[in-house]
């Protein structure tokens, strides 16, 4: 299902870990895209929306529109990889 990430939580409890969540809306923590007004309201960071559950982020402009693009994947990628590695930590472990 293509799901704004606000509802990735919901959506994970209500239908598993089978069902694919694919999340528009995601918008790194730090942008280094231009100050122009964004349309996406429903957003959430990589991180964050890995760590509810979401199987797949889409991100358009704030990589093509990054002054360097490349950096803006590499953040993206790390934010993703915390997300990930904090939704599998167990409650104790969590930093």
């Amino acid at each position: 299902v293509v799901t704004s990430p606000l509802e990735i939580a919901r959506i994970r409890r209500e239908c598993g870990r089978g069902f694919l969540i694919v999340t528009p809306g995601v918008r790194p923590a730090r942008r280094d895209a231009p100050a122009e007004p964004d349309d996406q309201k429903r957003i959430m960071t990589p991180e964050e929306a890995m760590r509810l559950g979401a199987d797949y982020l889409v991100l358009g402009r704030p990589i093509r529109d990054a002054r360097d693009p490349l950096a803006a994947v590499q953040e993206v990628v790390a934010e993703m990889a915390r997300g990930f590695l904090l939704a599998r930590a167990k409650p104790g472990m969590r930093g």
